[in-house]
């Protein structure tokens, strides 16, 4: 544990340092919302109808934004290959790895939401609904990332194939989060598709990081 914490303080302090990256991520992800005002027309009905989905889908955009440079910095400054040879288990190197791009992409995006919720007229009753989803959610999109980014570790054009990897796996956290989001919104309870974000997380946990570790150590030999 003390070896996953001393990693997991490295990576904020990083990101931290690096506090640009995380700008930037908040910034797509806002600019990416309010195109659709622009594109879609103004009228509040319409806005309040997609507004669950425009907030998903920007949301994991913005999560895919960042993915590339989970292992990609270690790995070009051979710092991946020390990593590789504590006493740590990689697969809790990886676990802290994910909890700190987490803390810093997929946290914000949470907090960020509600806000761009408002400019998109979503019903502020469901604003603990859309809330909940994301928390529950974005720790799925890092954990499936960290599995394609390790995967397209060092290849050409990495960010590119890392998408088409990833995104078909990010359907089934959309379509629920939207669920919930949408559920909470209309007054119906939004408890089954929360539950379901609930089993995809842990599921993750379980499995994500041994994959990844698993691609990780391929990447090295």
């Amino acid at each position: 544990m003390s070896g996953f914490s001393a990693l997991l303080a490295r990576d904020l302090r990083l990101a931290l340092r690096q506090s640009g990256d995380i700008a930037i991520v908040l910034a797509f992800f806002a600019l990416a919302a309010m195109l659709f005002p622009f594109g879609v027309g103004p009228e509040p009905e319409l806005l309040s109808r997609i507004s669950a989905g425009v907030l998903w889908v920007t949301a994991l955009l913005a999560a895919l934004l960042s993915l590339e440079r989970l292992f990609e910095s270690d790995y070009q400054d051979g710092s991946l290959e020390a990593l590789a040879l504590m006493p740590t288990p990689l697969e809790f190197q990886v676990l802290a790895k994910c909890l700190a791009h987490w803390l810093t992409t997929g946290l914000p995006l949470t907090v960020v939401a509600p806000l761009l919720a408002l400019a998109l007229h979503f019903d502020p009753a469901g604003y603990p609904g859309l809330v909940a989803a994301l928390f529950l959610g974005t720790p799925v999109l890092t954990l499936l990332g960290a599995v394609g980014a390790a995967l397209c570790l060092g290849a050409r054009r990495g960010g590119s194939l890392l998408a088409l990897l990833i995104l078909p796996l990010y359907i089934p956290v959309l379509v629920f989060g939207v669920g919930a989001s949408e559920a909470a919104a209309m007054g119906y309870a939004a408890r089954p598709e929360l539950l379901l974000l609930a089993a995809m997380s842990l599921a993750a946990l379980a499995l994500a990081p041994w994959a990844a570790a698993s691609a990780l150590r391929q990447a090295l030999e």
